[in-house]
Order: structure tokens, then C-alpha cells, then sequence
């Protein structure tokens, strides 16, 4: 489980960098990456994967995700740089939608190995604390705190400069916003994956010893 639980989070992370170059109307409200509706799923993953598997489970999948994100940026990089076919006309297109910029990448990057380290360290602190009691607010203290950290970490880094810094705070503000509102909602789900985790590594444990 803890396996198939990595996966979904590095294949999350995956695409989440390939559409953010997407931007969509939220009603009105704000204008958000489309990866916005994909990477504030990655949070409760890890968090899942920690509070069954503890916390060194937890720091692999992060690790195991900016490796991952690394060498999908270079392979990324070599599809673009590739020779086109002479009939392939979708090469501007095909740069364009893939091709997000130095200093983009490296903000995603940044923003990733702190924020979801910072969400793992908190998760566990209050888990020292609590025990196995109020994982609601485990789950919820740690991701909307590395969340904040996430979302300024990486408009800063990706956007600093190129517009008024007015703009850049309501940025910040409202992808903030957002992420709060889905972390709060996403704690249902937390505690049932938490539960079905839980009995599948207990199965997986009692196979291993039968075994043995």
C-alpha cells in the first residue's frame, strides 16, 4: 500500500507540472494554475503514508518526488529539443504548453522540497504530542501551514519582479485561500484512507509472517 500511496503522489506531482501552464476563472473569485486542483492532493498522501508508516516513510516519498521531478524536467527538456518531424507542425505549441521557464521550474522546485519537508516535520511533532488521537488537526495544522509556505515560496521565486508587488500578494492571497478551503474539505478523505491503509498493511504484515 504504502507503494501504490507513493505512486498516486509522484504521478500527482508529474501532473501537476504539466498542466500548470493552464490558468482558469474560479467563478469569478481568482485565477489559478490548473495544477492548483491537483498538488493540494499530495498533502494528505504523505500524510497518510506518515501516520500509518511513520515518518521516514514519509521524507522517501517526498525525496522519491523531486527526484522523480527532476528527471521528468530533463526528459521534458530533450522531447523539446528533439528534431520535429518535418510533417510534426505542433512544435511552437508543443514548447510553449511544456516549456515553462528556468526560473519557473526552479521556483516549483524550491517551493516543493520546503513546503512538503515542513508539512512532514509538523505532522509528526503533533503526533509526538497527540498520539494517534486528532489527526484532523495534524492533518489539517501541517498542510495549511506548508501550504502558505508553498504558495509564497514559489510566486515569490517564479514572479518577483515582473509585477506589482499588490499583485503578487493577492496572488499569494488567493491560491492561499483555495488551498486552505480544499485542505479543510479533503479531511474525510484523509481519515478514510488512513483507515483502509491501516487494515491493508495489517493483512500485508500477517501474509509476511505466515510466510515466514
Amino acid at each position: 500500500m504504502h507503494l501504490f500511496l507513493t505512486s498516486f503522489f509522484v504521478g500527482f506531482l508529474v501532473l501537476s507540472n504539466i498542466i500548470s501552464v493552464k490558468l482558469f476563472d474560479l467563478w469569478g473569485l481568482a485565477i489559478l494554475p490548473a495544477a492548483a486542483i491537483v498538488y493540494v492532493f499530495t498533502y494528505p498522501i504523505t500524510d497518510v503514508i506518515g501516520e500509518v508508516y511513520g515518518k521516514k516513510a514519509a521524507q522517501q516519498t517526498v525525496k522519491a518526488g523531486f527526484i522523480v521531478q527532476i528527471f521528468a524536467s530533463i526528459f521534458i527538456l530533450i522531447a523539446i529539443y528533439l528534431p520535429p518531424a518535418p510533417f510534426f507542425a505542433d512544435q511552437d505549441a508543443f514548447s510553449a504548453i511544456l516549456g515553462g521557464s528556468f526560473r519557473v521550474i526552479i521556483a516549483s522546485l524550491t517551493a516543493y522540497i520546503v513546503s512538503q519537508f515542513l508539512d512532514v516535520y509538523i505532522f509528526h511533532r503533533l503526533r509526538s504530542k497527540h498520539g494517534s488521537s486528532k489527526l484532523w488537526l495534524r492533518n489539517n495544522a501541517s498542510t495549511i501551514l506548508s501550504q502558505l509556505v508553498d504558495t509564497t515560496v514559489f510566486i515569490t521565486v517564479a514572479f518577483y519582479g515582473t509585477m506589482p508587488t499588490s499583485a503578487l500578494l493577492a496572488l499569494i492571497a488567493t491560491q492561499y485561500i483555495f488551498k486552505v478551503f480544499v485542505a479543510i474539505i479533503d479531511t474525510p478523505l484523509v481519515y478514510f484512507l488512513v483507515k483502509k491503509t491501516k487494515a491493508a498493511a495489517k493483512k500485508e504484515s500477517e501474509s509476511t509472517s505466515i510466510s515466514a
